[in-house]
């Protein structure tokens, strides 16, 4: 088969670098890709947003199977696109991916199909925003609606930074009109974790988890980002809370969505807190769905992937999944990012990535690339707010982490970071 991946990020770095070590995969091209990736796929200048142009280019190699891997040209239309041109396509029409594109539409939705979540409310008017935040009191949970590059979330202590929260993004404008209107909720106290499903339109079948760390800084410090680290499995999510995710989220947001005519076809990504349940016992709440893999969480899940991703990709994307039961490696799996300094504000780029050949010498290692570009005389110059994603993997999250480190280490680049406390969580508990 000849495959494209649309997208160029450490997620799809890790797809192409799973997708080419699937016997049915005869070539690989990815639209635009990035340096890492040119590696492993023929890269195509083309961004991902360029509906036309991407079905243009699909059509004219014959491609076989398309895999989207960023959320934007999902809800710009892409698969929709891809489809009406005949070419089998991973991913969610537009009408399905609203549920990432709107949070209004994914919290409506989870209502009506009984799905356990957050109280909330929606806004378009600053005032009305306001007097709810007063009514609620705080902590409280202030979300733009839509697209934010996983930045559009401020968890606020108090009621005056909600306040503030929701005049930087009506007011202020700093997520433009994805800030036009904004999910206001409870805060959930518990442990947060990521849950991946594979779905066919109808049914769907069990991923795996993983546990990301948003915030910037060690100790769950800074702003939030679109995510400094992760491991898999994680701990939190036991085969019982997995079950009840799949009983209780997955497997009626599809069915919901198919009742209603908008089939979801692709990655159904859970963002889940687990909460103490009026007995004691842990009980999962649906925060959000993505409708794409995560970064970093994918580079995790194809690190202990064992089985083909593309039959499993293919399988939903043809409409039945039932005979899939995805196969993963007796490792975990662990994922360090390093960013440019002043990520999520404003960062440089351009600047040379020195000893990447060396770092990934690392046994159990995998550098995957997030934000970069081919400098001259093949050097690797960074271009973008997160530029690698150093993934390991071993018997025990701990010699994971040592690894991963171990190559962060030997990355010479000035400018750039990284946190030092990925899987803190997992360290407690002596896993």
């Amino acid at each position: 088969m000849k495959i494209l991946v649309v997208g160029s990020g450490g997620r799809e770095h890790a797809l192409c670098w799973a997708v080419a070590r699937s016997p049915l995969c005869d070539k690989l091209y990815c639209a635009p890709g990035n340096a890492g990736i040119a590696a492993v796929a023929e890269c195509v200048d083309i961004s991902g947003n360029k509906i036309d142009a991407i079905t243009d280019f699909a059509t004219a190699n014959a491609i076989d199977f398309v895999i989207v891997g960023p959320e934007e040209p999902l809800v710009l239309g892409l698969a929709d696109k891809l489809h009406a041109a005949g070419i089998p396509t991973f991913g969610p029409s537009a009408a399905a991916a609203a549920l990432e594109g709107s949070k209004g539409f994914m919290k409506d939705a989870v209502a009506r199909f009984g799905v356990p979540t957050a109280a909330y409310g929606r806004f378009t008017d600053r005032d009305a925003a306001r007097a709810f935040v007063a009514k609620q009191g705080a902590p409280i949970v202030v979300k733009t609606d839509g697209l934010a590059a996983g930045k559009g979330v401020t968890i606020c202590q108090n009621v005056e930074e909600a306040y503030a929260a929701i005049d930087e993004a009506m007011v202020g404008r700093r997520f433009g009109d994805a800030g036009a209107e904004l999910v206001i909720e409870e805060f959930l106290d518990g442990e947060e974790a990521s849950f991946f499903a594979i779905c066919d339109g109808t049914n769907a079948v069990a991923l795996a988890g993983a546990q990301d760390h948003k915030r910037a800084f060690d100790g769950d410090q800074g702003p939030n980002t679109g995510g400094m680290g992760t491991y898999s499995p994680a701990p939190v999510l036991t085969p019982g809370i997995e079950a009840e995710i799949m009983d209780t989220m997955i497997l009626p947001t599809v069915r919901g969505m198919a009742a209603e005519g908008k089939p979801f076809v692709g990655v159904l990504f859970a963002g889940i807190m687990v909460v103490n349940g009026p007995d004691g016992k842990p009980v999962p709440k649906l925060l959000e769905y993505n409708v794409r893999f995560g970064d970093p969480e994918c580079q995790v899940l194809m690190r202990r992937l064992k089985s083909d991703l593309v039959a499993l990709l293919l399988a939903a994307a043809k409409g039945d999944v039932s005979g899939q039961q995805p196969q993963w490696h007796d490792e975990a799996a662990l994922c360090v990012v390093m960013a440019a300094e002043g990520y999520p504000g404003d960062y440089r780029k351009g600047t040379r990535i020195n000893n990447l050949a060396a770092a990934g010498q690392v046994p159990g290692v995998e550098i995957f690339h997030a934000g970069t570009k081919p400098g001259p005389d093949g050097a690797v110059l960074a271009n973008g707010g997160r530029v690698l994603g150093v993934t390991a993997a071993a018997t025990r999250i701990a010699e994971a982490r040592e690894l991963a480190y171990r190559a962060v280490d030997l990355i010479d680049w000035k400018e750039g970071f990284c946190r030092r406390d990925i899987a803190w969580r997992a360290m407690a508990r002596g896993l």
